[in-house]
């Protein structure tokens, strides 16, 4: 694991996980259904729990969304899934708790957007409402600054201000520091509203990488509350990768940072788990985490013009998320157990031998064999059909994984 220079923070405890404080970092995800529609809310909080999303974010924006909540909570019980739960309030927050006490209990955290909460001498009033449900419910916050829906009257008196001072400042320079001072004094609001410091998260989002990096290093000189990090509307596919990684991957590397999230636009009907997956595979890039066993795969050229590499690596990488689910619960390690599928002999040995069980097959003009290595040392040698490749491969996986990661107790589970 990575020896990082940490930004010491504050603890908060959100439900049974420790945000901060020192705990490693947090990976939390949002759903994307109708929260009334209680079977489909359900479906997939349970799929992005099962994919390792440790905290889940509802919509709670109606009263029928915040009544949907208790049910919610307790479908999710009966499964044997117990995620936290993160209301996501914006406009009608402070209404919605206080009339639905039930939601307020079942929510392990409220995300309260001080941008929209309210306006005038009411944003005030209306925050500090909702910050004393958490206190009487004895829940966190996150305060959750967004560029978005940064508070107006804030960004109007800082740019008459660079005006009438004629500073020169860029409008991007005041949003930036405008989205910090907005964090600081909410935070400010909600301790004299009753929470303590160990129940308050922050946030400050934005759509471009470097602006991000430039706010949460401000951020994490002026407050050692917990830091929630993301790009907000980070776009489709490779951009949202890229763009994500990039911003989120310095900040980490810099030691800032206690929960993440990859708010990634999903293809229409796609799977809302790739997400979860993106905020794993980054801190597993980093060192900070290891979630589920690693498969290095070479990019091909004109050495390896058949497929046969690239789908048995798609299908190993498959094969692997949908056993994690299990394996995670059965065998204590599993996690860190890597894997190679080679195509052809300039790497393929080598990188199968540094993994714990590598394969190297044939490329162009090769000999149809395939060697397959375990632990450094030369196990078998595979031929045959793609199937019977795949089917191989994947036995001498299980394998390895029952006989070399210790069953987990009944209590580690």
């Amino acid at each position: 694991m990575a020896t990082l220079k940490l930004h010491r923070t504050v603890g908060v405890r959100v439900g049974r996980v420790q945000v901060g404080g020192g705990a490693p970092v947090v990976v939390q995800s949002m759903t994307s259904t109708d929260t009334t529609d209680v079977a489909a809310t359900v479906r997939q909080s349970y799929e992005l729990w099962e994919a390792g999303s440790e905290l889940v974010r509802l919509t709670v924006n109606t009263p029928e969304a915040a009544q949907a909540v208790p049910e919610i909570r307790a479908r999710l019980l009966d499964l044997g899934c117990d995620v936290p739960l993160i209301g996501d309030f914006h406009y009608n927050g402070h209404l919605l708790l206080t009339r639905y006490p039930a939601c307020a209990d079942a929510l392990a955290k409220y995300r309260i957007n001080p941008g929209n909460v309210g306006t005038g001498a009411r944003r005030d009033e209306q925050f500090t409402t909702i910050c004393k449900v958490a206190r009487d419910h004895g829940r966190p916050v996150r305060i959750g600054v967004n560029g978005g829906s940064l508070n107006q009257e804030l960004v109007l008196r800082k740019m008459q201000e660079n005006t009438d001072r004629d500073l020169g400042r860029t409008s991007e320079a005041i949003l930036n520091e405008c989205m910090v001072i907005s964090a600081l004094e909410s935070t400010e609001l909600a301790l004299e509203a009753g929470l303590r410091k160990d129940q308050i998260i922050i946030s400050c989002k934005v759509s471009r990488p470097a602006s991000l990096i430039g706010v949460y290093r401000e951020l994490s000189r002026k407050t050692d509350q917990p830091l929630h990090l993301g790009l907000t509307e980070a776009g489709m596919g490779m951009k949202g990768l890229v763009w994500s990684s990039a911003a989120l991957g310095v900040l980490l590397w810099e030691g800032i940072g206690d929960t993440i999230r990859f708010s990634l636009t999903p293809k229409p009907g796609g799977d809302r788990r790739e997400e979860v997956y993106a905020c794993q595979e980054l801190l597993q890039a980093l060192g900070l985490r290891s979630f589920a066993p690693s498969v290095t795969a070479c990019p091909g050229c004109g050495r390896t013009t058949s497929t046969t590499f690239q789908e048995l690596a798609e299908r190993v990488q498959h094969y692997i998320r949908e056993q994690m689910p299990a394996w995670r619960q059965q065998y204590e390690g599993v996690e860190t157990l890597t894997l190679a599928v080679m195509g052809c002999v300039v790497n393929g040995p080598g990188e199968s031998k540094a993994a714990n069980i590598g394969i190297s097959l044939p490329g162009t003009g090769e000999a149809p064999t395939c060697p397959v290595y375990i632990d450094g040392v030369h196990a078998t040698t595979l031929r045959g059909t793609y199937e019977e490749l795949a089917e191989a491969f994947r036995a001498l996986i299980d394998t390895y994984v029952a006989s070399h990661y210790p069953a987990k107790t009944p209590a580690a589970r």
